[in-house]
């Protein structure tokens, strides 16, 4: 029978809650707690058995190297992210992992972020249910999910010590969402808190953060770890809420704690509260028989899966899919050397690579096939030279087929790019090729969006392949000879230039502070509400079928919650996925509000010829906006309009639906404005009616015609306007409209 945790002696208790060594927990079966194994993720298991690291430089155990977050958000299919995090399960539980850190669900404030190839969209609501998904793949076979980073985690620079001056709106509509639909719908075992500060406080050591919001508002019941090096006051954090520090520090910290307790700064019980979290944690994983792990099997997922989430963004007179004669150019150094994964901690030791030239060559075998390299990533050839053999080859062919995109050194963990842009020399191969080539198609692989600026309008195709994993040669291969036709839609928008991102003039920060001053105009929201013109809008992607969107219905389920209904047809002759989209415009409120926000989705699959109707449930969310006055959810009175789009941008059917809101108490006081003295529904007239019965007839007939007058004091607080009346209003009088004005009415629309 294992020792009662609380009996353990002090020492004991404080070393159980810092790591063993870089990977593990301290053990002791005795007490109940056995060694956990926590390894790196989140699109491959990262585990280490000889020497350790954080950040990728030592080697790690053979594993899957699947498309990371990037490709992933443009699948918009939580059942195919779900697989995913059912194989990675498989792959932790044989190589002894217990719990396995991801996914990362940070929005992707700026084109920027060094880490975006983790991170799935620039949307909360795509992230969450995406993040759900993976959590729930994941911990159904027996392994703990580690939802990071926790919060406001939107950059590499200065990432330790930067503060994310975020307001509370904010907060509450972008950077808290995704995470909160996590803890609620999927339950993760940990929550990893990030190195950075939120407004002025670690995230390690934010009792805000970590306790009320994320235990007392969401109910989450797991344990909650640091990111790796994060704590820096360990008995404040544990304070704050954070319970497991990672990785082990010699005893140093647990020492601190100790002394914290025996001084009485710290109250044993807080130690307690989370030594029952990590034993908790203990009967969440490590179950289940022995594995059988099937390397081939999970190669095969991966190269699906790939193929599910490459947008085709551009197809001028079908010049995709390939046909299966002729002569084709491949060309560029990545079609042999395939870039398929991001730099850094996630960074997997894959157990094959496949390349999309011996894929192309596989699957065309009538096809004649040549291979110009184009370019070096190492920039130690003669670029010139390699472009002309390239444009040599292109000339001759049917069509010519680059394979381009940055390099692992160009996007990382641990830095932020400084541009947008991909390489020069790329950018000069692609235009040299296409102005030879009979056809030009290009397939881009990067983590971080890029500016497809330059060479655009010169090519006839474009596939946006992020890193699509190791199996990504065959899933590019599959695209474009159409074994798959393409169904990824974009999760982040495409800008024309980086001048034009909503966090162009606010990304890094400066002195130690980064301020959010887009608000929650982040990405689309931006684009749309500004009317700047994108590249390619958020939600865009294209297929070799045709789809059909009609009889857009929308009805009210409840007093704010409806149900958007929309038959889908595949009009096209082959089998083919479409994403119906569902954004809201809400009328005027109170807080600035964006053009529309997405607020539902469905992947559906159709056969040529076939139809579905398609129903996405709008929950109260779906229209309401954080109000920092009741620092609550508020949704507000008026017509909203539920809208069906091909993406962000293109609305192709709009539904009106009238709600009636929230019934507020909103009481006056002195502070309050003029406008809202006279706006309120009950007092106004009151007041208006005392006010003109004090005046001269001429003083009264001037009153009722200055309109003009209202509208220069109306945002003046009454107390101050008060002063300027020539006839005082007696205290009595308002102290009784003030309580008047208690009772219920409607928000302010």
């Amino acid at each position: 029978m294992s020792q009662n945790p609380t009996e353990l002696d002090l020492d004991r208790k404080t070393a159980l809650l810092s790591g063993l060594n870089m990977w593990s927990s301290e053990p002791d079966e005795e007490a109940g707690f056995p060694a956990l194994v926590l390894s790196d993720g989140p699109n491959g298991v990262r585990r280490q058995k000889g020497e350790a690291d954080h950040l990728g430089v030592h080697r790690s155990e053979p594993a899957t190297a699947f498309p990371p977050g990037a490709a992933l958000g443009s699948s918009w299919d939580p059942a195919l992210v779900r697989r995913v995090g059912e194989a990675l399960a498989v792959e932790s539980r044989a190589l002894g992992v217990d719990v396995l850190l991801g996914p990362a669900i940070n929005i992707k404030r700026s084109a920027l972020c060094g880490r975006n190839f983790e991170y799935f969209s620039e949307d909360p609501l795509l992230s969450g249910v995406l993040g759900a998904a993976h959590v729930e793949g994941l911990q159904s076979g027996g392994v703990g999910a580690s939802v990071k980073h926790f919060a406001a985690n939107n950059q590499e620079t200065d990432r330790m010590r930067v503060s994310s001056d975020v307001d509370d709106r904010t907060l509450r509509e972008i950077y808290f969402p995704a995470f909160e639909r996590v803890v609620k719908q999927a339950r993760p075992a940990t929550v990893m808190c990030s190195y950075n500060k939120i407004n002025g406080v670690y995230a390690a050591e934010n009792h805000w953060l970590l306790t009320q919001v994320l235990r007392d508002e969401w109910g989450f019941d797991g344990l909650v770890v640091s990111d790796w090096g994060a704590v820096g006051d360990r008995v404040a954090a544990l304070v704050a809420g954070m319970d497991l520090e990672m990785p082990g520090n010699g005893g140093v910290s647990d020492a601190e704690v100790a002394e914290a307790v025996r001084s009485g700064r710290l109250d044993e019980s807080v130690v307690d509260t989370a030594l029952a979290r990590l034993r908790e944690l203990t009967g969440r994983v490590r179950s289940g028989a022995p594995v059988e792990l099937d390397h081939d099997t999970h190669h095969l997922l991966a190269r699906e899966v790939a193929g599910e989430c490459l947008v085709l963004l551009k197809n001028r007179e079908g010049s995709l899919p390939l046909t299966p004669e002729g002569r084709i150019a491949v060309v560029g150094e990545f079609a042999e050397t395939l870039r398929f994964q991001g730099g850094g901690s996630s960074h997997v030791n894959a157990t094959r690579v496949d390349t999309a030239l011996s894929e192309l060559r596989a699957q065309l075998p009538d096809a004649e096939i040549d291979f110009a390299r184009g370019y070096d990533t190492t920039r130690q050839a003669d670029a010139v030279e390699l472009r002309e053999a390239a444009v040599a080859l292109a000339a001759q062919a049917d069509t010519a087929v680059l394979v381009i995109g940055l390099r692992e050194a160009d996007e990382s963990e641990g830095f932020d790019r400084e541009h947008i842009e991909l390489p020069g020399e790329q950018v000069e191969l692609v235009r040299a090729v296409a102005a030879v080539a009979r056809r030009t198609v290009v397939v881009v692989l990067n983590g971080g969006v890029v500016t497809l600026e330059g060479w655009h309008d010169e090519v006839d195709a474009i596939v946006e392949a992020w890193l699509p994993g190791q199996a990504g040669g065959g899933a590019i291969a599959d695209v474009l000879t159409g074994r798959v036709n393409p169904s990824g839609h974009l999760a982040e928008s495409i800008p024309f230039r980086l001048n034009d991102t909503p966090a162009y003039l606010n990304f890094p920060g400066e002195q130690g502070h980064v301020r959010y001053g887009e608000g929650v105009m982040v990405g689309y929201r931006y684009y749309e509400t500004a009317d700047v013109a994108v590249r390619y809008p958020f939600g865009h992607g294209l297929s070799y079928t045709t789809f059909e969107q009609s009889g857009f219905q929308v009805t009210a389920t409840g007093e704010d919650t409806a149900r958007a209904t929309v038959t889908v047809t595949n009009t096209g002759e082959r089998f083919g996925k479409h994403v119906v989209q569902v954004y809201v415009s809400a009328p005027k409120r109170p807080v600035s509000s964006p053009a529309r926000e997405l607020r539902g989705f469905s992947k559906v699959a159709l056969e040529p010829g076939q139809s579905k109707v398609v129903e996405i449930d709008l929950d109260r969310r779906a229209f309401a906006f954080w109000d920092i006055t009741r620092d609550d959810w508020t949704v507000a009175a008026g017509r909203y309009e539920v809208q069906l789009g091909e993406n962000a941008h293109d609305v192709v059917a709009v539904q009106p639906l009238d709600l009636v809101g929230d019934l507020l108490v909103a009481p006056l006081t002195l502070d309050s404005t003029v406008g809202a003295w006279f706006g309120h529904t009950t007092v106004g007239p009151v007041l208006t009616e005392a006010m003109m019965a004090g005046m001269s007839e001429e003083q009264a007939a001037a009153a009722a015609e200055s309109q003009d007058a209202m509208r220069m004091v109306e945002s003046m607080p009454m107390r101050q306007f008060l002063g300027f009346l020539p006839t005082p209003i007696p205290a009595e009088f308002l102290d009784q409209l003030m309580t008047m004005s208690r009772s219920s009415e409607p928000v302010a629309s």
